[in-house]
């Protein structure tokens, strides 16, 4: 095995319910949602808050009066300001690469306790104006009489006031994720019914371990403001009625002539928040706990935007396993982030695709899968939910919970990422 400096632990781990956009969370901000899964990080480890030693953060869509994100969720927390913290940005990976982030400080010696992890609300998002509206809002604002005022305005026509708002698209193709989904489904000739019979597995398997008390479990309960009335305690995107035949009636949504994406095949825009506790080995041990797992290995990889966006785990696959010095034979446990069911199905056929292997890579042979019943073994982010800051975290969390109840010693971490990204993880267990 190919490990630099202290061995990493992942001592805790804890996330808020992930709520469909709009729904339960639509008053709370991405900050607020961090908070909770801090705060309650931090009681289920009963850590003393003067051990940290940094706090880093992930988002995606970043608030314009919040842009510090770690540092908000640190000072909300009850953790001590003297604890520095910073907030970064790896697309869906984001939280991951908080978690990564953390771990480097702890192997470098620069820190013996980090939390990391992220959040996301795309219910609140930045709303932006068109330049010719902001130049006019800035030339008032410096005017020194109404006349001034008004002359600043007096080039804005109608379509100046149409607003702006986040396109989740890739800026140097113009595709969509979506689009981007559909891309590699007709490149890899992933069918309608092969997306949709994915999609249900997601949910019936999620639905499953929410009714049984495992997802649950991993969940801190939100309380929902003005009042605190209202209490969330599972995520309510996951559709435990569903069935092959509704998930067929729906209709494509990039492509409504001749696409197979539907709302029903790809996750859904999502508010939440993870947290997870990571120590230094020795660190764990003295203070008397018993960590979850430990990180092996991880690889970042990517690819051109305009090739098949979201295959850029099958790039990081190999070099995490071998830097983990193993094969996906001695993977118990997988977990693939599930962007679309689409970006799935076309990284399984990668993994497992000599041809690929060969042509792409560089390498003899495809690394392979475990056996389907070994993968996403509750569900995915098709039925859990996305928000894009928080789910690395959640997916860390979920696969380490399992491993342990499972008796089983190593699991992976697949995470597709907008920009042609990816990353892998191997965690290990004691």
């Amino acid at each position: 095995m190919n490990r630099i400096g202290r061995r990493v632990a992942i001592v805790e781990g804890c996330r808020t319910p992930f709520a469909r956009s709009g729904t339960d969370f639509k008053d709370m901000t991405s900050t607020e949602l961090g908070k909770i899964a801090v705060r309650e990080l931090i009681a289920r480890a009963e850590l003393d808050v003067n051990e940290i030693d940094h706090v880093i953060f992930g988002t995606v869509v970043q608030s314009v009066k919040e842009p510090n994100i770690a540092r908000e969720v640190t000072l909300g927390a009850g953790i001590p300001p003297s604890v520095p913290s910073f907030t970064v940005g790896r697309a869906c990976a984001s939280s991951n690469q908080a978690i990564t982030s953390g771990a480097e400080q702890i192997a470098l010696g620069l820190a013996d306790v980090v939390i990391a992890g992220g959040s996301e609300s795309l219910t609140d998002i930045p709303i932006l104006f068109s330049p010719e509206m902001r130049n006019a809002l800035v030339r008032a604002s410096k005017a020194r009489s109404l006349g001034e005022r008004l002359k600043a305005f007096a080039t804005i026509r109608p379509k100046s006031l149409i607003p702006v708002t986040p396109a989740i698209a890739e800026p140097t193709t113009g595709l969509t994720m979506g689009e981007s989904a559909e891309k590699m489904a007709q490149e890899n000739g992933i069918s309608r019914e092969e997306q949709d019979k994915w999609a249900l597995r997601s949910h019936q398997l999620a639905a499953a371990a929410t009714a049984d008390g495992r997802l649950t479990a991993e969940i801190a309960a939100a309380y929902i403001p003005p009042k605190y009335e209202k209490v969330v305690t599972s995520d309510n995107g996951i559709r435990s009625d569903t069935s092959l035949e509704k998930l067929a009636s729906l209709k494509p949504v990039f492509d409504r002539r001749y696409g197979t994406v539907t709302a029903g095949n790809a996750s859904p825009l999502t508010d939440g928040g993870s947290a997870v506790l990571l120590m230094s080995e020795e660190k764990a041990k003295a203070l008397g706990y018993k960590p979850l797992g430990y990180i092996r290995s991880y690889a970042y990889a990517s690819l051109s935007p305009a090739d098949q966006l979201l295959q850029g785990p099958v790039y990081a696959c190999p070099v995490a396993l071998d830097r983990a010095g193993l094969t996906m034979q001695d993977i118990d446990l997988m977990e693939v982030h599930e962007a679309f069911a689409a970006q799935v199905l076309s990284n399984f056929q990668w993994f497992t695709s000599d041809k690929i292997a060969k042509e792409r890579l560089g390498r003899d042979r495809a690394v392979g899968l475990p056996d389907e019943d070994r993968i996403n073994v509750m569900g995915g982010s098709i039925a859990i939910g996305h928000p894009f800051g928080a789910t690395g975290g959640r997916i860390t969390i979920t696969l380490l919970n399992e491993l342990r109840r499972r008796g089983k010693q190593f699991g992976l971490i697949s995470v597709c990422a907008a920009g042609a990204m990816g990353f892998v993880m191997v965690v290990e267990t004691e």
